[in-house]
Formats: C-alpha cells, structure tokens, sequence
C-alpha cells in the first residue's frame, strides 16, 4: 500500500452514528478552535451520517475530495448523499442533495465537483495563485475532535486550525507531496485536520470575504504534518466545469 492511499483512508471515518451530532463538541479541530466564520463550508453526509466536509464554490458545485465518495474502492451512489450548508452548526441550515449524475473528478488532484440543488451560500474566491513557503493557511471542517475513536468525537460545529506551509519535500511531511506536483504540505500549528475533515477548504488568513479558497485537505498523520491538493493548479478544471 502507498503512502497517499494509507493517507488517503486515513483521511476518513467510518460511517457515524447519529447520536455525533447531538454531543456536545470537543475543542474544535485537535487542539484547534471554534469557528465563527465559513459561509461556503458544506459538511457532507452518507446514509445520514456525518462523513466529509466540502466547499462550496457556486450556489450550485461544491469542490471536496474524491476519496470521500467511494466506500469499499466503489462509487457511493448519489441518494445515500446529502449536503448541510449555510449554517455554522450541522443541526442546522439547509439540506441540499445531489443532482444524479452531476459528479466530476479531477483527473489529477483528489478533488471531485459535485452539482447540486441551488444553496443559500457565499461561495468561497478560488485563489489563483500558489501557496508559499512559510504561509499561514487556515483549514476548516467538522471532522474528529480526538485522536482515539474519531467516530464518538466528530463536531457538530464548524471548526478551524492554522498549519504552515512548507516545501512539498520537506522531510517533515509525510513524503508524497512532490515539487511542480497537485498537492502542497502543511505543518501543524494551531491543531491538525483529521477524520471527517477531508474535502474541508484550506483558506487564506484574511479579514472576513476577503479569504480565498487556496487547497482542498485530504489527509493527515494526526500529530504534525497535512496534505491538500492545490487550488490554482486545479483552476482551469473548476472553471470548466461549473462554467458548462
């Protein structure tokens, strides 16, 4: 097994009971914050359960990662999926479901569009320049709050951590980011990403509607470094699709 498939299945929980979303939260992210901003943020739900986080980049397409849609190395069918959107809190906000057969992945990246019914939302800005070496980037989701059963501690709040950019070799990283590759790394700063936040948007640190949408996270070890595939290189591919 390679190193981006371990990351890869990491990157998910198991399917969650209900029970999750009435729970009170745990500090947001692990060891990160509560957010109190992310009007583009969509938590994504399986059979009703809370499974991955997305962004919403139209009123009608929202970017997440690909592995979040497959259970078992085959595609999860489109009536067992539902969208949360609009509110900070999954309890609440609107549900939005998929339209059939309205699902696009990236031929490079672990990124998938999925078009669904029109959302009451601020899409997020999709940066169209890279991410720097030593930039502050701020990561959001609703996944696993704990590093022991990420089932029992996933949020039903919006949270947020801010990680580090580093170079994609960076011995620090879990070694599958590549130079001139689809992906860039990030080192642990205020918390780390983990289950139930793959697909979740990695944003830019600015005052509020003025951030922009620079990764989409896919992975983590739980304790120092993350993955996201990255925004502008896959920008031309978002434009066509939810342009067409």
């Amino acid at each position: 097994m390679t190193r981006r498939l371990r990351a890869l299945l990491l990157s998910v929980p198991l399917l969650l009971t209900a029970s999750v979303l009435s729970a009170a939260p745990a500090s947001a992210v692990i060891g990160g914050a509560k957010s109190t901003y992310g009007p583009w943020a969509v938590r994504m739900f399986v059979d009703g359960k809370p499974a991955c986080t997305g962004t919403a980049v139209t009123t009608q397409w929202i970017l997440s990662a690909s592995h979040c849609f497959y259970e078992q190395a085959q595609p999860i069918a489109d009536k067992r999926i539902s969208f949360k959107v609009g509110s900070l809190d999954v309890r609440k906000g609107q549900t939005v479901r998929p339209l059939a057969g309205k699902r696009v992945g990236s031929a490079k990246a672990d990124m998938v569009l999925i078009k669904v019914q029109p959302m009451k939302v601020t899409p997020a800005k999709l940066s169209a320049a890279p991410v720097r070496p030593g930039q502050t980037v701020r990561q959001y989701g609703w996944g696993a709050t704990c590093t022991t059963d990420e089932n029992a501690c996933q949020s039903p709040v919006l949270k947020q951590a801010d990680l580090k950019v580093v170079k994609p070799n960076d011995p620090r990283c879990t070694g599958h980011t590549l130079p001139g590759g689809p992906d860039f790394c990030m080192l642990k700063g205020s918390g780390i990403p983990a289950g139930g936040d793959s697909g979740g948007p990695v944003m830019s640190i600015a005052p509020k509607g003025k951030e922009v949408l620079l990764g989409v996270f896919y992975g983590s070890d739980r304790e120092s470094s993350a993955e996201a595939g990255e925004v502008s290189q896959q920008l031309a591919w978002i434009r066509s699709v939810t342009r067409g």
